[in-house]
């Protein structure tokens, strides 16, 4: 088998990155050949991302990817994951017909409070889409869309999550991938079409979308770029965590819990079948989909977002891995907690001081705030380790399954604080890899769509015999 040469754009919510992953021998290798921040904008009282300066840095990577291909060689193909939820609107020529705005925008608060309070709505909302009311839904916030600006309606003719709005600028083809589709609270959840009742029950217009594709769809080949001229886009899963569980070398028996850690918290495991009714519902259960239109049941816990906002707040902060290794083990050298945070507080969404809103909460509880950015390390880490041990025990109760190990992937998996954390409190091992998650779960799915690996089954099956990982037993 011939050496395959792929690039991964795996674009997050606070950085993006083009990695060239080379397929050789049964191994995957990966060279990063383009990192650059990402954040979201405010003008006014809204939020908004900058996708023109993303195209630029994607564009700017796939140029780089090209030119680190040793001679002769050439980029079989390139795939594109994101966060989830946010979209483009544009008309039939692709056009943005109204400016990206970016998930924590409140604007979706009304709509947000509305549904929650509408019992039966929301119940039947539930029922139809298996995902909970969340703030960030794309279904609010297209929702709020339409409210406060009707035109749009007749102006757009397609709205496009923003992997697909990606792919089509990298290919001219519009279509709406399947795990990104499943983010939106739009989704049927017992088929792989949109569902109706949802679509009306936002207002919003059914012509926006055709029904989504599975991954491993050949979208074409990319165009201006003359450079990549023969290089073809395939649709990976567009979701950033339905890439990041597909890199994850889980046992068959599905006796996996996985997690990939990042800005959120993303507790899940692999289904034939979604995870429905009113414990699911209160436990705000997400049925999202893999992309070959499997379930993916999981819940959202606030993750190292609350620690990537809290180190804004303290002049000094660990800037290379020397200095992180450092805090941490400051951190391991406290004592426990007396309280831990609670997560459902709204306030933690997007507050202007993230250390203010921890320590507001925390006297608010009688308890003593943190005196040092150690100290919030250790309670923030000690708080998700009890979140992602209350979601195990929640899919257990719901399915009758038994987990026996945590998958642990993402930037939170290099933390050993918080694997630690999680391991006691879920009181299973925690199994850290030392894996790109997303990006190689982006390349994974090029390489089955391309025929270089039989299916996703194989992929992992050779991964899993070349990948480094340590085990964080419990010790409480």
């Amino acid at each position: 088998m011939p050496t395959v040469y792929s690039a991964a754009i795996d674009l997050g919510a606070t950085s993006g990155r083009v990695i060239l992953g080379v397929w050789s021998k049964n191994r995957l290798s990966l060279q990063e050949v383009h990192r650059f921040p990402n954040t979201f904008r405010s003008l006014g009282v809204h939020d908004y991302w900058d996708v023109a300066g993303l195209w630029a840095e994607v564009r700017a990577g796939l140029l780089k990817a090209a030119a680190a291909l040793p001679r002769r060689a050439r980029l079989a193909s390139v795939g594109v994951d994101t966060w989830g939820v946010d979209y483009a609107l544009v008309n039939d020529a692709g056009r943005l017909v109204f400016p990206v705005h970016a998930y924590r925008d409140a604007r979706t608060q009304p709509g947000l409070q509305h549904l929650g309070h509408t019992r039966a709505a929301l119940e039947r909302i539930y029922a139809a889409t298996g995902i909970p009311n969340v703030f960030y839904n794309s279904s609010l916030q297209l929702e709020e869309v339409v409210a406060a600006c009707p035109a749009v309606a007749d102006l757009a003719m397609r709205c496009l999550f923003l992997p697909d709005f990606f792919n089509y600028l990298l290919s001219g083809r519009m279509e709406n991938e399947l795990s990104i589709a499943s983010t939106s609270q739009l989704l049927d959840v017992h088929s792989t079409d949109w569902s109706r009742p949802a679509l009306d029950h936002f207002h919003v217009p059914a012509y926006w979308f055709t029904k989504p594709i599975l991954a491993g769809t050949r979208l074409g080949a990319v165009r201006d770029l003359p450079e990549l001229a023969t290089t073809r886009v395939i649709a990976v899963p567009g979701h950033d965590t339905a890439c990041a569980y597909d890199a994850m070398p889980a046992a068959p028996d599905g006796g996996d819990l996985f997690l990939s850690s990042g800005t959120w918290s993303l507790v899940g495991f692999e289904s034939d079948r979604p995870v429905l009714g009113p414990e699911a519902l209160a436990a705000r259960v997400a049925n999202e989909r893999i992309g070959n239109g499997r379930y993916r049941p999981l819940t959202n816990v606030v993750g190292l977002w609350l620690l990537e906002q809290t180190m804004k707040d303290f002049a000094v902060r660990p800037q290379t891995d020397r200095e992180w290794a450092a805090l941490i083990t400051a951190a391991e050298k406290l004592p426990a907690p007396a309280r831990l945070l609670e997560f459902n507080d709204s306030v933690f969404t997007n507050p202007p001081s993230m250390r203010t809103a921890i320590d507001a909460q925390l006297r608010r509880n009688k308890a003593a705030p943190p005196k040092n950015l150690a100290g919030y390390l250790r309670l923030i880490c000690a708080s998700l380790g009890r979140g992602h041990a209350s979601a195990l025990q929640a899919f257990e109760r719901m399915t009758g399954r038994k987990f026996r190990r945590i998958l642990i992937v993402g930037g939170g998996s290099k933390n050993r604080l918080l694997c630690q954390a999680t391991a006691d409190a879920a009181g299973i091992p925690v199994v850290s890899f030392n894996l790109e998650g997303t990006a190689v779960g982006n390349l994974a799915n090029q390489l089955v769509a391309l025929g270089a690996v039989k299916d996703l089954a194989t992929f992992r099956r050779h991964l899993a015999g070349n990948l480094k990982q340590k085990v964080y037993a419990p010790t409480a």
